[in-house]
């Protein structure tokens, strides 16, 4: 098995990373070096979270067999005359028998972990302070060639770079000016990577002191189904107006859009750039904007005035960012409106006494055999009204529990005599026994505590709605590049928190044993000893009071005092919300239930008339040929068009039966009057669902 779990873990970590992008990107629209950065970034940040647990237990192998070379001969007496034992010892060494120490199962070779991390490490550090920030102003600029955006994104990024040569060309000035310091080039490397992991730090415990709170109370109140459905209504009546918002900031750019369009004609040097930005557009929008187009028409360059180029990039980022933002809303909203009706039918089935789960709209796919013969009615009902609520509880407690043994190691993970982290204490435990499944399961577990803690913090940031991580593909690719960016920066600092936690980070426990190859990698932190003996024992104190903070929603409750709503169940304005999300969820019930009845109807109708207006017009349609060829034969040439397109005396009749047949039941749709985002004496398409019957009026005589 040398090795073997190396490999096996690499190419589970690739697929992993590859279904998480799937999830949130989208590969068919977004650009390819988009989605191959982003993807790269989150496989690297995976590797680094589940090969470390490989890595410890190596190292403790490696330890355990040096303790056995080191250990102290024990001189023996030989027997004879003289009583000089010290003339007649001789001295034998002794060891401990070689099988003490068990090689763990997935033990890697020496020589491979030490370039398996300096790869990784580097390649990471170089996506996220350098290609990634440039490929995210790539991929939201307006250009209309490579060499724009190219040049757009080096503009954006200057002042970004040059803060880093400032700073850089700063401590490089310092060090050299210092007496005491003679740095050589591993030196300056490791003062580097401190100054990387140093900002990572200061970032992590930030978000893990939000994290290691919300994520348990996030599971408790996951089990009271009415404090989930009165939240979920509040943040329905947020979101709508950011979606109506949404809807009118995309109104205002197709509108100039359309004038763009409709200025500028099929000959003009810049037609180009303006289709490229009406393919960027809605669909609905590009087709009324097709439909005004009069291409027969030639510019004038005397007579009228047209936007510039500058004008025109201008106008295709804002493009870009009304669609992906309506795109985002819309999808949202849908994914929310599910969740309120599912905790909506929850509700209702909790006093059921059939104890079968009842869904207020069926699935629009068809059940699968997981469905039919394991998750069926009577098991979902025992879940979602009896078993969930007792395992999301009993998990929030479990989860309480690894919290406050993270906050308790955090603050002293710094002492090794008497040793009080948590975490350490278990390690050590364990290697006792040398137990090396129980020593990666341990420590896989919690860095995927801490992880988890971070990133769902990362994943629910919201900056001024630029960046927002959204699940069906509709993640744009700032969003995806700016995740990737952020866990690069953030993954490095959290591995080796953790090693400092369990006390294998001899930096910061100053105790002579082996090191990890990632605390190899990582350099002495000793050439800075006021960070190691400084910012990274004392910092990590403040995860105290960050968590304290988060428990008492400070943060939500100064965001509520400066206008920003906030989930406050004191609130009166919280209460407002309830009221109208819970309005618009009961609206789209409503509109729901019309188009599922009106679906119902169309398919009774077909059902029941279906195959008899088949066999009708088979019938109709062998003998309509049989009069024909009647015809044909007795009647003149002169006439055979007339007698050809005769009717019998009974048609009329029938052609009523057929037309009662044909009838099918019409519905209201209330998007045509409440959701129309366009008004028509603007100029603006009139969305809805008779958009063909809209179009036809001008093309109603076509055909006379």
């Amino acid at each position: 098995m040398s090795g073997a779990a190396l490999g096996i873990e690499i190419v589970v970590v690739f697929f992993l990373a590859l279904f998480l992008l799937h999830r949130y990107g989208d590969f068919k629209k977004q650009q390819r070096m988009v989605l191959f950065g982003t993807l790269l970034a989150w496989y690297l940040c995976f590797l680094i979270v589940f090969i470390l647990p490989l890595d410890v237990s190596t190292t403790i192998y490696k330890q355990c067999k040096i303790d056995h070379e080191e250990h102290v001969a024990v001189p023996t007496v030989s027997p004879g005359p003289s009583h000089n034992t010290t003339a007649n010892a001789s001295v034998t060494p002794t060891k401990r028998v070689s099988t003490q120490c068990h090689k763990p199962w997935s033990y890697i070779p020496d020589g491979i972990m030490p370039v398996f991390w300096r790869v990784v490490y580097w390649t990471s550090q170089c996506l996220t302070w350098l290609l990634l920030p440039f490929m995210q102003s790539y991929a939201r600029s307006g250009g209309f060639s490579i060499t724009g955006k190219i040049k757009t994104a080096l503009i954006e990024n200057a002042i970004y770079y040059g803060t880093y040569l400032l700073i850089f060309g700063s401590l490089l000035i310092y060090v050299a000016v210092h007496p005491a310091w003679h740095l050589s080039w591993y030196e300056l490397q490791t003062i580097g990577i401190t100054a990387a992991n140093t900002w990572g730090l200061f970032l992590l415990v930030l978000l893990l002191g939000y994290g290691l709170v919300e994520i348990p109370r996030s599971y408790w109140n996951g089990s009271r189904h009415g404090h989930m459905l009165i939240k979920t209504y509040f943040k329905a009546s947020k979101l709508m107006t950011e979606k109506a918002d949404a809807e009118e900031n995309l109104e205002d750019v197709m509108e100039e859009v359309r004038k763009v369009s409709e200025s500028i004609k099929y000959n003009h040097p810049l037609r180009k750039c303006v289709d490229t930005i009406l393919r960027k557009c809605p669909l609905d929008y590009q087709e009324k904007m097709g439909r005004n187009m009069d291409d027969y028409e030639d510019f004038d360059d005397k007579q009228n005035t047209y936007p510039s180029e500058r004008s025109l990039v201008k106008l295709h980022k804002q493009v870009i960012y009304a669609v992906q933002r309506h795109n985002r809303t819309r999808v949202q909203w849908e994914i929310l409106l599910q969740q309120a009706i599912h905790l909506e039918d929850v509700a209702k089935n909790e006093s059921s006494s059939a104890h079968q789960f009842v869904h207020s709209f069926p699935a629009s796919e068809p059940a699968g055999w997981f469905s039919r013969y394991v998750y069926t009615p009577t098991v979902e009902w025992y879940w979602e009204c009896f078993l969930k609520r007792w395992f999301y509880r009993m998990l929030s407690v479990v989860l309480t529990l690894f919290s406050v043994a993270v906050v308790w190691s955090e603050c002293t993970f710094f002492s090794t005599r008497p040793v009080l982290s948590l975490f350490a204490v278990f390690i050590q435990l364990a290697e006792r026994d040398y137990n090396y499944l129980y020593i990666e399961m341990a420590c896989f577990i919690t860095i995927f505590f801490l992880c988890t803690c971070v990133y769902s913090t990362v994943f629910r940031i919201r900056v001024f709605n630029y960046y927002y991580l959204a699940s069906h593909h509709q993640t744009d690719a700032y969003s995806l590049q700016f995740s990737g960016m952020l866990f690069c920066r953030l993954t490095p600092p959290l591995c080796l928190n953790f090693l400092g936690l369990i006390h294998m980070d001899s930096a910061i426990s100053h105790q002579q044993k082996e090191q990890t190859a990632y605390t190899s990698i990582m350099g002495s932190m000793r050439v800075l000893s006021f960070i190691a003996n400084g910012f990274y024992i004392y910092y990590p104190m403040l995860i105290v009071i960050l968590c304290i903070a988060t428990y008492f929603s400070l943060g939500t409750r100064c965001l509520n005092l400066l206008g920003f709503q906030q989930f406050m169940g004191d609130c009166e304005m919280t209460s407002d919300l309830i009221d109208e999300g819970k309005e618009l969820v009961r609206r789209e019930k409503r509109k729901r239930q019309r188009i599922e009845d009106g679906e119902n109807r169309r398919r009774e109708w077909k059902e029941r008339y279906g195959n008899t207006r088949e066999d009708y017009t088979a019938r109709n349609r062998s003998s309509h040929e049989m009069k024909e060829t009647s015809y044909s034969d007795t009647v003149p040439p002169s006439n055979n068009r007339q007698a050809k397109y005769s009717r019998s005396a009974g048609r009329s009749e029938r052609d009523c039966i057929e037309l009662l047949q044909d009838a099918e039941p019409l519905d209201f749709n209330a998007d045509a009057l409440t959701d129309n985002p366009l008004e028509t004496e603007s100029g603006r398409h009139a969305g809805g669902r008779y958009l063909s019957m809209s179009s036809s009026r001008s093309r109603i005589f076509d055909d006379v």
